[in-house]
């Protein structure tokens, strides 16, 4: 992605385990990934950008009610600009989607779930396990 100008970041999983319950009672320990800061780069970007100058729209591939506030700030720079700016929300959906949101204020997108997989990264993050 970065041979086509796209800059990248990317933030360490922090991996804890949580245990789940299965349908037939028994438990489940499993570790799992979470991000953080996420949210806040993404902000950062869309607001920067927008002061920049560098895009008329922006396109979030996010569900994430907290940037709502960094799309309130794009809509001030583009009245203090006088210019034209927009923001989307793109998100996966289908019939079994719980969220069916995008992110307030934004013109939502729904892509659908095979097409939203079909762009997943299949490379593993979590640490290798120890060899016994």
């Amino acid at each position: 992605m970065s041979r086509k100008k796209v800059h990248v970041f990317s933030r360490a999983l922090r991996y804890n385990n949580r245990t789940f319950r299965l349908p037939d009672g028994t438990q489940c320990s499993l570790l799992v990934g979470q991000e953080k800061g996420i949210d806040v780069r993404l902000a950062l970007d869309v607001v920067s950008l927008a002061l920049a100058r560098s895009y008329d729209v922006a396109v979030i591939f996010s569900q994430d009610q907290d940037l709502t506030e960094a799309v309130d700030e794009v809509k001030a720079i583009a009245g203090m600009q006088s210019r034209w700016m927009k923001v989307a929300c793109a998100f996966p959906a289908s019939p079994t989607s719980t969220n069916k949101r995008g992110i307030n204020k934004t013109d939502w997108i729904k892509i659908a779930r095979t097409e939203y997989n079909s762009c997943l990264d299949p490379k593993d993050y979590r640490p290798p396990k120890p060899t016994p």
